[in-house]
């Protein structure tokens, strides 16, 4: 078994524990009031739980299709409603409502969203993916390496995990960010500015990465290889994640049986992704070629990797506070 393997498995195994604690205390509450309970006339029954998923295209577009999650919870009495949202920081904004318990996001707009309030707590992570982001130049272009990025036009999307990975890849290289512009593009916007010439360069992630290589020809000036751990991650409420362990316990193994599928056969993988993306299977083909695939428990470790982009943000000023990641911690992180 992978170190990986064996901390999801470690953190699954904690949840089953919790939930086993939580309907033990239940049991004694509910002896302490037998008697009264067996004269009521109309027992009040329990009610119904409902996890909201939000979700942008991608794996979790694969669990809602096959319903395992649906399946798995109907013993809880729990229920499941999808909710897809087109970025993460959307989904964020969601939970903040209150409108959403779950979902996926990079490891960027966590920061932004816990700056400004939202009682989020991470409920698990993936393996590092540093090769599903780079900066792409044009094909024929003269840049050749990170430090020939000084005084260029570069496109991303302000906030994002290609935000903190081209900040880091400049300073690995021994440029400052006021050493380039940032032009703020969404990823369609950065696609079409790239094509015309208007940037020198764009830091996207995959799908759109493999499809610029394909349709544009565009050339991989650096990826995120040992520059920054590039995971994503799913979270939750810090009051959903305290009262529902045994949700998240189904809900880590059905994305540990995708992880296990897509090791197994990444090509049948790539084939659904298309599908759920709507682009060619090549493509997916090249992107999920990139990937590590791999769901672990959160770690002290992996918030402080999260504590390093929000203090490289609150030096750029993109956050007005410093934060405390071990706030973020899951319920049942010791």
């Amino acid at each position: 078994m992978s170190q990986a393997e064996s901390k999801r498995q470690e953190t699954i195994a904690y949840i089953e524990k919790s939930r086993r604690r939580r309907l033990l205390k239940a049991g004694i509450a509910l002896g302490a009031a037998g008697a009264a309970a067996a004269l009521a006339p109309h027992p009040a029954r329990a009610a119904a739980r409902e996890l909201r998923v939000g979700y942008q295209k991608g794996v979790l577009s694969i669990i809602r299709a096959r319903g395992a999650l649906e399946k798995r919870l109907a013993p809880l009495g729990a229920t499941v409603k999808w909710v897809e949202f087109s970025a993460g920081p959307v989904q964020l904004e969601a939970l903040g409502a209150g409108s959403i318990d779950f979902g996926d996001v990079g490891e960027a707009p966590p920061i932004f969203s816990q700056a400004a309030g939202t009682p989020l707590v991470y409920v698990a992570a993936t393996v590092p993916r540093p090769f599903v982001e780079a900066v792409l130049v044009p094909k024929e272009s003269a840049l050749n390496k990170p430090v020939d990025l000084k005084g260029k036009r570069i496109a991303l999307n302000k906030g994002s995990n290609v935000h903190y990975f081209l900040v880091k890849l400049l300073e690995k290289h021994g440029l400052q960010y006021t050493d380039v512009t940032p032009v703020w593009l969404a990823p369609a916007d950065a696609r079409a500015a790239f094509e015309r010439g208007s940037v020198d360069a764009w830091v996207i992630w995959e799908p759109y990465l493999a499809a610029a290589q394909q349709t544009l020809q565009a050339r991989i000036l650096a990826d995120a290889d040992g520059v920054v751990k590039n995971r994503a991650y799913y979270f939750s409420s810090r009051e959903f994640a305290r009262n529902n362990p045994d949700i998240f316990k189904i809900a880590l193994e059905e994305l540990g049986r995708i992880d296990d599928w897509a090791k197994a056969k990444p090509g049948e993988f790539a084939g659904e992704l298309a599908s759920v993306l709507g682009l060619p299977k090549s493509v997916l083909e090249v992107a999920v070629g990139r990937y590590n695939f791999g769901t672990v428990a959160i770690t002290n470790a992996i918030l402080d990797e999260q504590q390093q982009i929000a203090d490289t943000f609150l030096n750029l000023k993109l956050i007005p506070k410093k934060l405390d990641l071990r706030e973020t911690a899951p319920p049942w992180l010791v």
